[in-house]
Parts: structure tokens; C-alpha cells; sequence
């Protein structure tokens, strides 16, 4: 069975609201919008672009999914990112989206997020990743659908901001499978589910 694996930015204190603009999340009169920037190397990207090459689909909430439509559908440059991002096959989790035809290899996941994301999974010959959409991470990572993690630890505390996990999340063991220190103090830590 493929699995399902999640990239996310987040700070000591765990806040995974918002870390790429200043507008990109200001539910909840969050102000520290673009924390995750400035903290950019060659290791980082090196990092990235190893989960960037491999094959597989990606998994967005609606929000994050509008949001990357608004940055990457329209990227015309020949950076790896936008490539990978426009060529992906991209299901999209909602129920309130209509269609998601203004992206390219966008597919509806119209329903329940357990539901729906159980049933691709079971019936896909191919991983699944997910970047960002925190609340669909929560919900996944709840039903036990979730297998590895890649968390971009940055060396911050906000004091506020929306939690990689904010409501009881059930326990899970994990292992660390690989983990690298980037030059300006974020440790890329990648770890399976037990």
C-alpha cells in the first residue's frame, strides 16, 4: 500500500500557521504571517528537492490547495518546485469546492477527508504527499492514515498561531529516520510511524 507523507513547517512551540507571507493566514488576528522566510539555504533546498523528485501525488485541503493554485499554477519559471507542483496530480479534500478545474492535474476529493483520502490510498499504486493544509494533516493524523513526517523545525517561538496538533491527537510512535541542521538552524527531521 502507498503512504502517505507530510512536509511541514513549524516553529519550537509548534505553530504551522502562515509561514511562507504575511497574508497568507491571518485567521484568528494572526500577525506573525511570514515567519518561515529568511531561513532559505542550499541545504534546505537540497532537502526539499529530494522529496520534490519523487514520483507520487500530492494531498491539499481546499485552502492550501487555492492558495498554491494563486502561486505555483501561475509559475512560468523553470524552477524545480513550480515544475513538480503544475505536473503533480493534485486531489484536492473539500466539501465545499465545486470543481478544481482552474489548476491542472487537479482532481476533487468531494466528502469526508477519512473517508475519501482511505479509499484513494487503498486503491492508488502511487505515494501521496502532503505540503501544508494543517487541518487535513490534524484529520488524517487522527484516523492513523498518516506514515511519515518531514517537519522543518524552525528555531523560533511565535507564543501563538494555529498547532500542528491542537486537539487530542491519538498517540502515535514514531522513529527518526533521517535528520539534517541547515545553515541557518532549522533541522529538517524526517520520521516514520511505527
Amino acid at each position: 500500500m502507498p503512504s502517505i507523507t507530510v512536509t511541514m513547517n513549524v516553529t519550537l512551540d509548534g505553530v504551522v500557521q502562515s509561514p511562507g507571507r504575511p497574508d497568507e493566514d491571518t485567521r484568528g488576528g494572526f500577525t506573525y504571517g511570514g515567519w518561515g522566510q529568511g531561513y532559505w539555504d542550499e541545504v534546505m533546498a537540497r532537502e526539499m528537492g529530494v522529496g520534490m523528485s519523487t514520483p507520487g501525488g500530492m494531498l491539499l485541503g481546499r485552502r492550501t490547495w487555492q492558495d498554491f493554485r494563486t502561486v505555483w499554477g501561475k509559475a512560468t519559471d523553470d524552477n524545480p518546485f513550480s515544475t513538480h507542483m503544475n505536473a503533480a496530480t493534485k486531489y484536492v479534500v473539500s466539501r465545499t469546492l465545486k470543481d478544481v478545474d482552474a489548476w491542472q492535474n487537479s482532481v476533487l476529493l468531494h466528502g469526508d477527508a477519512v473517508a475519501t483520502v482511505a479509499e484513494l490510498k487503498a486503491q492508488s499504486d502511487q505515494n501521496l504527499s502532503i505540503i501544508g493544509s494543517a487541518s487535513l494533516v490534524r484529520t488524517l493524523h487522527a484516523a492513523g492514515l498518516i506514515d511519515q513526517y518531514t517537519l522543518l523545525i524552525h528555531p523560533l517561538a511565535l507564543g501563538s498561531g494555529s498547532l500542528l496538533f491542537e486537539d487530542p491527537a491519538p498517540r502515535a510512535g514514531f522513529e527518526l529516520t533521517r535528520s539534517v541542521a541547515t545553515t541557518t538552524g532549522v533541522i529538517i527531521a524526517r520520521y516514520i510511524r511505527r
